[in-house]
């Protein structure tokens, strides 16, 4: 009936109110645009009264609503919760609490009047340098896709939509808005396409972003293979497919190859197939980069001249009314300005005390009331999360030395004195202010690390037992990271603090360990060794502080494992020729590493890597057994037992690898099919752990479409991909 009354609809429309409703109304309170009612927003649509068919908002969110707390007029405060960056939320390895974090993130875009939330975010993390790697899940498809897929189910049952973005193969910010990538079909079908399609076809989303890139010489909004052909014919997707904000050339292609929406509307608009509609408006061919025109008139004169086709322009419109009659607005729900921040406070609280990940630990961590001095200014200005579209604006952020103080570590408080009055310092003189790049990324000039004497440094490794650093770094959307000190690599200034309170500490016999508030990999092997432990916090949103706090004093057992492969430098990462040719302005950037991406890589041809995919320490350990691997009905049936076998609770992320038997094409040395987080388990607690894997999921693509390779697989059970623990075989 629905379907009918839609269709009634489009027939009784006019091509403008069509064309008015696939292309934005701009962007709010930006280029001239006015703001919006909830300030912050990224988009809007265009309402057609005439049928009752309200403008809909439309918000960033990887991380958390991503609105201005401040509205004209008004003295109350628009906070949403900033929970922890998806890379972090990714490191649970649990699509419970994913589900979890989407329902609570899903609560907010409702009670703000906000109809679709646009995230996840979904591209693969083929290079550490990637500007937006922390609002990215993983270097493994399913992982993503999972993981994506029940923060879908979690935001979607808040009555608001999901956006995943961006479809597809957005792997890096350099020239992110043309650069075209080349990348073969297999490479495709198995990693940068399987993630979309897991969460396309579990989660459901309502709605999916076209990325900015070219796609194999295609822009992604004008590839009609993509959107078409895989989106829609293969997967099955019903809902409706939009831009990228100011995304692609032309207009006219991107409504032929399926794609609904064009965001945020009115661009400059110069591609060699509308001279003759520039000429009819009166433009001059010769000075064709500035002249601006609206995407509304330039598909109305395509239909009229014959450019474009109006059953078209329905399509389009149909996909996104069976979209908008499930929104608040049509709906007519009224929001209520206050959801419940403190609820979300505490799942924010749990999703990264499940994604904190210790990576080394020789007898550091847990404190056990050992008295702690914090080195390093990143526990002052201690990193929330990443910029751009992946900000959030909470109403509060709980540094780590503030975490350290409220959960009552016995911390030295004088040292803390001197880095809260140097931070104050520094941050007051013009080199080291902070300052506004863009409208979205600030400029955060870095503090030198190593100002403390050496007299005084032997007096701090006298008076405590154990000491700790902070190493910080941040990203955002529009730019890379650098492989310069102080980014990728640590700056002289991190690596002389780091090797001059070990050496004061060390002397004393006294440990060290380093928590890394980061969102992306950075170098380790010139250091890692130097230090006794090291805890990756990541940029676990708003309450950083007290997760950090909880995890060292030993509260928390940490369960988080790496959902991304940490190379020992980066000459050892697959993809060399990031971020594409020429260098430094790439036109085209060939993945020519094709699937053997992260893991899949170091694996199969025995790269050491500093910490591999999966890996993650707890203060317990947990035995594996009784494997048992049977096959009925195309599935693969895989059963085996988790014992913990130390003396604290903790919770432990089983992961099932296939070997793959040798056959036509060339295969990883092993892939991820399946993972399952355990529940906390006490002291000598046995669960039980059963997965299915379908066998269709064990297929390569090769020349002539997927093909299930005959023979003996070996099922692979581990604590990480090179800490296998059991092993079985089935024959296809």
């Amino acid at each position: 009936m629905k379907e009918k009354k839609i269709k009634e609809m489009i027939r009784k429309m006019t091509l403008e109110e069509k064309v008015k409703l696939i292309v934005g109304a701009g962007m709010p309170g930006a280029f001239g645009n006015p703001p919006a009612e909830l300030l912050g927003v990224a988009g809007k649509t265009h309402d057609v009264e005439r049928f009752g068919i309200p403008s809909l908002l439309l918000a960033d969110g990887p991380a958390g609503l991503r609105i201005e707390p401040k509205v004209e007029g008004e003295k109350k405060k628009y906070y949403a919760t900033a929970f922890p960056v998806a890379v972090m939320l990714a490191s649970t390895w649990n699509k419970e609490i994913l589900e979890e974090v989407g329902k609570a993130m899903g609560e907010e875009v409702r009670e703000y009047g906000v109809d679709i939330l646009l995230a996840p975010a979904l591209n693969i993390q083929r290079n550490p340098l990637c500007g937006r790697n922390f609002e990215y899940y993983s270097e493994d498809p399913i992982l993503s896709g999972e993981m994506a897929a029940s923060f879908v189910k979690g935001i979607q049952s808040q009555g608001v939509g999901a956006c995943v973005k961006h479809f597809a193969a957005n792997n890096q910010e350099k020239n992110r808005m043309t650069v075209d990538a080349i990348i073969s079909e297999r490479a495709l079908r198995e990693i940068y396409l399987k993630s979309f399609e897991i969460a396309i076809k579990k989660g459901k989303p309502w709605t999916v972003m076209t990325a900015y890139n070219k796609l194999n010489g295609k822009y992604c909004s004008q590839n009609s293979w993509l959107l078409k052909e895989v989106l829609r014919n293969e997967w099955g997707f019903g809902g409706f497919v939009m831009t990228d904000w100011y995304a692609g050339d032309n207009p006219i292609e991107q409504v032929t190859a399926g794609n609904d929406m064009i965001m945020p509307g009115k661009k400059y608009q110069i591609v060699e197939n509308m001279k003759d509609m520039i000429s009819n408006q009166g433009g001059d061919m010769d000075d064709m980069d500035k002249i601006e025109f609206d995407e509304k008139k330039i598909l109305l004169e395509a239909v009229k001249n014959g450019y474009l086709e109006e059953k078209d322009i329905d399509q389009c419109v149909e996909n996104i009314l069976r979209v908008i009659v499930e929104t608040p607005s049509f709906k007519g729900i009224t929001p209520s300005k206050t959801p419940d921040l403190d609820a979300h406070a505490k799942v924010a609280y749990e999703s990264a005390a499940e994604g904190i990940i210790l990576l080394k630990n020789e007898g550091v961590l847990p404190l056990d009331n050992k008295k702690l001095a914090i080195f390093g200014t990143g526990q002052i200005e201690t990193i929330k999360g990443g910029l751009g579209s992946g900000d959030t604006h909470p109403r509060y952020v709980v540094s780590i030395l503030q975490g350290a103080k409220e959960k009552g570590i016995d911390i030295d408080r004088e040292l803390a004195m001197i880095y809260e009055e140097y931070v104050r310092k520094m941050r007051s003189k013009d080199k080291y202010k902070i300052r506004m790049e863009a409208w979205w990324n600030p400029i955060i000039p870095s503090l030198p690390q190593n100002f403390i004497d050496e007299e005084t440094l032997g007096k701090i490794a006298e008076r405590n037992d154990v000491a700790g650093i902070v190493i910080s770094r941040i990203s955002g959307e529009g730019k890379d990271r650098e492989l310069v000190k102080g980014d990728y690599y640590l700056s002289d200034d991190e690596k002389d603090l780091i090797e001059k309170v070990s050496t004061a500490f060390h002397r004393r016999d006294k440990k060290v360990f380093v928590i890394l508030n980061i969102g992306s990999p950075i170098e380790m092997k010139s250091w890692m060794n130097g230090v006794d432990g090291i805890l990756l916090a990541w940029q676990a949103g708003q309450e950083t502080g007290r997760v950090v706090a909880d995890v060292i004093s030993g509260k928390i057992n940490p369960s988080g494992k790496l959902p991304i492969t940490f190379p020992l430098d980066y000459q050892d990462v697959p993809s060399w020729n990031f971020p594409g040719e020429p260098l430094e302005n790439p036109k085209k950037v060939v993945y020519e590493e094709d699937i053997y991406v992260g893991y899949r890589y170091y694996d199969t041809f025995g790269k050491d890597v500093a910490f591999e995919f999966g890996f993650g320490l707890s203060y317990t350990n947990f035995e594996y057994s009784n494997l048992k691997v049977t096959v009925e009905d195309d599935i693969v049936k895989v059963s085996f037992d988790v014992k913990n076998v130390g003396s604290r609770v903790g919770k432990e992320v089983t992961q099932i690898y296939i070997k793959a038997p040798k056959g036509k094409l060339d295969k990883p040395y092993q892939e991820l099919k399946a993972f399952e987080k355990t529940k906390p388990l006490a002291p000598g607690e046995i669960q039980n752990i059963y997965v299915e894997i379908d066998v269709k999921d064990l297929m390569s693509y090769g020349p002539e479409g997927w093909i299930l390779e005959k023979g003996e697989y070996e099922v692979r059970v581990g604590a990480s991909s090179r800490d296998i623990r059991l092993t079985g075989s089935f024959v296809i």
